[in-house]
């Protein structure tokens, strides 16, 4: 999302800058003018890490970077001096909230973005009952500090105000954009590689939230396998589980891991539909991307995001979360009838158009508007009004 705001902005309207720690990651290539990028100075030596889940994670270089990293943060603030500050999901909105205390009349406007459940993902990453309680804590203040809460989805809006306690008037919500012109020029490139048979197809990082195990189960169980070919996008720390899960079953053959691609609308332009079995999202924009690609949808009814994608019944269907049972008969029902399908992917189509990712940048203009009316770049903000008390 920064990415797109940064390259689809107005710069006559809004003098925009994204921050980085460090010069990585799998968007910093598509970023179409770096000069707008402002990164750490010792980024690459602090922060070279990719979270306490990887195999890099050090306790030490953990210690050392949550010093370093509010300080460096801050230093950025104070060299550009916004009217707005917008930070994006759980560890970065923390990083922000650390970083801009006891600013006083400095301090800019926050937007602490979160575009995941944050339940969820506590309760997901927490060793034991104690961190998951310190962090939920952390987080509740954190994010009532914010003088704007803005969720990608309109569940997840009321889910943050429900598990975090905050002020529902300092929530906002603007769904993830979809760059339909990029899409429409891409999703009909050739492709390598496509099974010599149809195929229905899912996408994400191989990992407990988007519940793989589930889809390949339910494909085994639904019998398409004579027909069709599972296609799974993505990479992720389960990947040798989930091809042995597939073995088992029988159906090791019929699934095909492509991995990490590129151009991943070509391959769903071409599926006869497309699964998202996840047991968690925020705003599953792959399933609004395979939406413009024509594929029809079956999701699974999770917290939080599929029933903004998505009209129920008309542009795609859902099923409940860890169902196998129903995943398979869902999945076995679509495929045997073409022309519910096809009645999906116009629907698809006429839905999509509105997460156009010029309506979403116009969205975040008139918000950052809305937080500092008038603003000029060589002034300071006005005094922000007291927070909400913490918990």
């Amino acid at each position: 999302m920064a990415v797109h705001l940064l390259n689809q902005h107005d710069p006559r309207r809004i003098d925009m800058r994204m921050g980085l720690l460090r010069k990585a990651g799998p968007y910093i290539s598509h970023v179409r003018d770096m000069s707008r990028v402002l990164i750490a100075p010792d980024g690459e030596e602090h922060f070279n890490y990719d979270g306490p889940n990887s195999a890099q994670y050090a306790p030490g270089k953990l210690i050392g970077s949550a010093i370093r990293a509010p300080l460096a943060f801050r230093r950025m603030v104070a060299e550009t001096r916004p009217d707005v500050v917008m930070s994006f999901l759980k560890g970065t909105n923390l990083l922000a909230w650390l970083s801009l205390m006891n600013l006083g009349r400095r301090r800019p406007r926050w937007i602490a973005r979160e575009g995941n459940n944050v339940l969820a993902v506590i309760n997901e990453e927490a060793p034991s009952d104690f961190v998951r309680k310190v962090s939920l804590a952390l987080t509740r203040r954190a994010y009532r500090r914010a003088d704007v809460v803005l969720s990608n989805s309109t569940d997840m809006a009321a889910g943050l105000v429900r598990d975090l306690a905050l002020d529902p008037a300092r929530m906002r919500m603007i769904n993830n954009p979809i760059d339909l012109h990029a899409i429409a020029a891409m999703k009909d490139e050739p492709l390598g590689g496509l099974p010599n048979r149809p195929y229905i197809i899912t996408a994400g990082r191989l990992e407990y939230q988007k519940a793989h195990e589930v889809l390949i189960r339910a494909f085994a169980a639904s019998g398409i396998w004579r027909s069709h070919a599972l296609v799974i996008l993505g990479k992720g720390s389960r990947l040798d589980q989930l091809h042995r899960l597939a073995a088992q079953l029988g159906v090791g053959e019929h699934v095909r891991f492509i991995g990490f691609v590129a151009n991943p609308y070509a391959w769903m332009a071409r599926a006869d539909l497309f699964v998202l079995p996840s047991r968690w999202e925020g705003f599953p924009t792959v399933a609004a991307e395979a939406l413009a690609c024509g594929a029809p949808l079956l999701l699974t009814d999770c917290s939080f995001g599929p029933r903004d994608v998505i009209e129920p019944g008309v542009s795609g269907e859902l099923v409940p979360v860890d169902d196998e049972a129903a995943l398979a008969a869902g999945i076995a029902r679509l495929i045997a009838d073409p022309q519910r399908r096809a009645a999906m992917r116009e629907a698809g189509f006429a839905r999509v158009k509105g997460f156009a990712i010029e309506a979403m940048v116009e969205n975040y203009s008139s918000l950052f508007e809305e937080l500092v009316p008038g603003a000029t770049r060589d002034r300071l903000p006005a005094r922000l009004p007291e927070p909400v008390p913490a918990l």
